[in-house]
């Protein structure tokens, strides 16, 4: 089995048009991820989401770049060195 590391994806979702191909890319990789917690920032009219991932560097590294293709969408990730 490969290696896992823990990770935690920042998501600013500033374009609602692009929602649900996110969530969509969530489902996909839902296997790795261990919690979510999205918060609507009405006044600013933008999405706050936080992912919290359990999976193999290039897992983490492909979802990540998924996410920060998408148009409106911008993606920061922090990983553990184990």
């Amino acid at each position: 089995m490969e290696n896992t590391r823990v990770a935690v994806m920042s998501i600013i979702v500033e374009n609602a048009d692009s929602v649900e191909a996110m969530n969509a890319l969530l489902h996909e990789y839902g296997e790795y991820i261990i919690g979510r917690m999205g918060l609507p920032y009405h006044a600013k009219h933008i999405n706050i989401i936080s992912i919290a991932l359990d999976a193999p560097q290039d897992t983490i590294s492909a979802l990540a770049g998924k996410i920060g293709a998408l148009p409106g969408v911008s993606v920061k990730t922090a990983v553990s060195a184990k």
